[in-house]
């Protein structure tokens, strides 16, 4: 049984905090350059061109590349094989959490009733998903996750007779409804099948894979890039101004689901696609 100590844990997710809000990943930026090529409208060409330079200077800076620092998501796979010692995984996150959002001068965007609505002051608690795994590793991701995006999701229990039509229909009603306000270019992140609760885990979990990669599965595949294409045709734009970069990428998980069932979620993402990986 191999050890991992609560300290390291808090130390480790502290760092991934500060780096998710200074440090936009390249495979975001390299999103961003490559639409620049590609983008119709002027307008959407200098959005574009701002983002990249905004990126920068966050990460020269040290300073968050947007205001809303999000809430912070997790998705923890946990080795059968591996103990923490000095205290629980849970608190170790939301330790490193509070540390890093604190030392870091990020702003805390948690409230500890939704309907009271008091600031908790330390951006905690952490939203954290654990996955127990075979063998020995603590593997840790982690997205800072902004609540302008994440309020134009949506989930919908469609029936089997809706079929594809009905789920592409859906996501991209969702896109559409959305417009500015989920701060595109967006990393569209959807989820069929499952039931009620896991369908929404899907989606969350779709956008943690890099921008431009694609789903191992041919067909799912197709469907991404043809919902790229189909998205981008909305003509919603870089921040809503108009153009043909509305989405950078559109990931999609799948599950086993009821026979009476087809559930399906989208979990919109900013162009401020941040997520932070290690593994210890």
């Amino acid at each position: 049984m191999r050890q991992i100590h609560y300290q390291e844990i808090v130390d480790r997710v502290k760092e991934l905090c500060q780096e998710a809000n200074y440090d936009l990943g390249q495979d975001v930026i390299q999103a961003f350059e490559q639409a620049v090529q590609t983008e119709s409208s002027d307008i959407g060409k200098g959005v574009l061109t701002q983002l990249i330079e905004n990126a920068n200077i966050a990460s020269e800076n040290r300073v968050p590349m947007c205001q809303d620092t999000g809430v912070s998501v997790f998705i923890v796979k946990l080795g059968q094989d591996c103990h923490i010692a000095g205290g629980s995984l849970y608190q170790a996150i939301n330790e490193g959490v509070k540390q890093g959002y604190e030392e870091g001068d990020l702003r805390y965007s948690i409230v500890d009733d939704p309907l009271s609505r008091k600031n908790t002051g330390d951006n905690t608690p952490a939203v954290i998903h654990i996955e127990l795994t075979e063998g020995d590793k603590l593997e840790i991701q982690m997205t800072a996750k902004g609540g302008g995006a994440e309020n134009m999701s949506a989930l919908k229990m469609l029936t089997p007779s809706d079929g594809l039509e009905g789920v592409k229909n859906f996501i991209l009603d969702t896109v559409k409804h959305a417009g500015p306000n989920a701060c595109p270019p967006l990393v569209v992140g959807i989820g069929i099948g499952g039931n009620f609760e896991s369908c929404a885990y899907l989606a969350k979990k779709s956008l943690f894979k890099p921008v431009g990669e694609r789903h191992r599965e041919r067909e799912i595949a197709q469907l991404e890039e043809e919902l790229i294409q189909s998205i981008n045709a909305l003509g919603i734009g870089p921040q809503g101004l108009g153009g043909n970069t509305t989405t950078l990428d559109v990931k999609i998980e799948t599950a086993p689901c009821h026979i009476a069932a087809l559930p399906v979620a989208v979990n919109l993402n900013c162009h401020a696609s941040r997520h932070k990986h290690l593994v210890i």
